[in-house]
């Protein structure tokens, strides 16, 4: 009879982390060493009887992800490592909290943002226009995601006299969810009974509000990792981009996404052609209030024939940093191209990447 013990999971996951130890280190900020962030990973490990069951792999990659982005696993919502099951196995994905985002958004010292949860019974008012507010006073100590009526998030420039605003509606949100997922009930906001749909709701309206903000680059990463997990997209760091990968490319495009109460049942497209027209028709729609926006005649003639595929987050992100690096805005965009921000799409990034490295031409 062998006097040999069993060694424990979190033995096992210890032992394969402290190989990449000096590698994990390179990838971190200097307020989190290499040993805080593996004891953080293994307490997550400890208390989940999932990822005991993940590929070791998977959960040393999440936690390279959260040191690149400078996030803390399980502190105070900052992220979190989460299990999903796929044909070849179980494999562990960081999600980032909407803590987390405030937090990255305070380093960078350029703009304040914040989140909250409205319940039944609270007192809540708000109005956007030329001075938009939010007035909340809880009243309710409802913690159940069934009793939140909406989620709302506030964002504040430094120096600027009023805030941006979103506020929305939990249908509104799992409207979002079911347009977006594509795991189906595997989703993270989903499992659990649901107990993670108010992070989830807070979080996705956060990221509306961001898009507005002045964004480092560890805010700009966090965003993509955020949308990418959020749709249920696999994603990889390449140097300071948020590679994001197609889920159609993926075991898990074969699982239909599964519809939670609350929710319009929406006909689908059923090609990738006619999906991006529907989205783009949609947030077209949205952006001007009803009114479908097409690009103009001018982008057309200057660019050619016009590809309408919007660009992905991680694309429109860049962009973003590309023009503010060059001092550039929306207002040059229309002057050189004829056409809006928003209406920017395959057709025309790169000519506007090449712009931004050269705005004088």
């Amino acid at each position: 009879m062998s006097n040999q013990l069993a060694v424990s999971p979190a033995k096992t996951l210890n032992d394969f982390m402290d190989k990449y130890k000096g590698q994990l280190s390179l990838a971190l900020p200097k307020h989190i060493s290499a040993d805080r962030m593996i004891r953080l990973a293994l307490t997550a490990f400890s208390q989940s009887s999932d990822l005991q069951k993940c590929d070791m792999h998977s959960i040393y990659a999440s936690v390279v992800i959260a040191a690149q982005l400078g996030l803390e696993i399980g502190v105070g919502g900052q992220g979190y490592l989460v299990p999903y099951w796929k044909k070849t196995g179980y494999k562990a994905q960081f999600i980032p909290g909407w803590q987390g985002l405030v937090d990255l958004v305070s380093r960078a010292g350029r703009a304040t943002v914040w989140t909250g949860a409205v319940y039944e019974g609270d007192k809540f008012d708000w109005a956007l226009g030329d001075n938009p507010f939010v007035k909340h006073q809880p009243e309710s100590d409802a913690d159940h995601w069934k009793q939140i009526t909406h989620v709302y998030a506030i964002g504040r420039v430094n120096g600027s006299q009023y805030p941006v605003i979103e506020v929305w509606s939990m249908n509104r949100v799992v409207r979002h969810l079911n347009k977006y997922n594509k795991v189906g009930p595997k989703h993270y906001a989903i499992k659990d009974d649901g107990s993670n749909m108010e992070m989830y709701a807070r979080k996705v309206v956060l990221l509306q509000v961001l898009k507005y903000m002045p964004k480092s680059i560890e805010v700009m990463r966090a965003m993509d990792v955020a949308n990418a997990v959020d749709s249920g997209k696999n994603f990889t760091f390449d140097g300071e981009v948020v590679v994001i990968n197609d889920p159609e490319d993926d075991e898990s495009a074969n699982e239909q996404p599964q519809n939670i109460e609350r929710t319009a049942q929406v006909a689908q497209p059923q090609s990738k052609t006619e999906k991006a027209a529907a989205e783009q028709q949609l947030q077209a729609a949205e952006n001007t209030g009803g009114t479908t926006a097409t690009a103009s005649p001018k982008y057309e003639s200057i660019l050619g024939e016009a590809d309408t595929t919007p660009l992905t987050t991680a694309e429109f992100e860049y962009l973003s940093a590309k023009m503010e690096a060059a001092a550039l805005g929306s207002a040059d965009v229309l002057k050189k191209f004829g056409i809006k921000l928003n209406e920017i799409t395959r057709a025309n990034f790169d000519a506007v990447i090449a712009w931004t490295k050269n705005p004088a031409v």
